[in-house]
């Protein structure tokens, strides 16, 4: 991550997460703070865009349904 990006997530973390409190919940499993969510999704979106066509159909996944998700921001849940 470059250091723009730090500071931007630095900056915005609370405005985040307030607006994930507004909503009454944060997508993650309990215990997990924002910052190691934000970490699960990032690495999870790049698994997911690193598996072939054979183990994306065993998941039940198309490609695009693949890209859509991968390719997501991961500060959006």
């Amino acid at each position: 991550m470059s250091g723009i990006s730090d500071v931007r997530l630095t900056l915005y973390a609370p405005e985040l997460y307030k607006s994930q409190k507004a909503t009454g919940h944060i997508n993650a499993p309990e215990g997990l703070s924002l910052w190691r969510l934000f970490q699960h999704r990032r690495r999870t979106r790049l698994a997911l865009l690193g598996l072939t066509d054979d183990q994306l159909r065993d998941i039940g996944l198309s490609l695009e349904q693949a890209r859509h998700e991968g390719l997501k921001p991961f500060w959006r849940g």
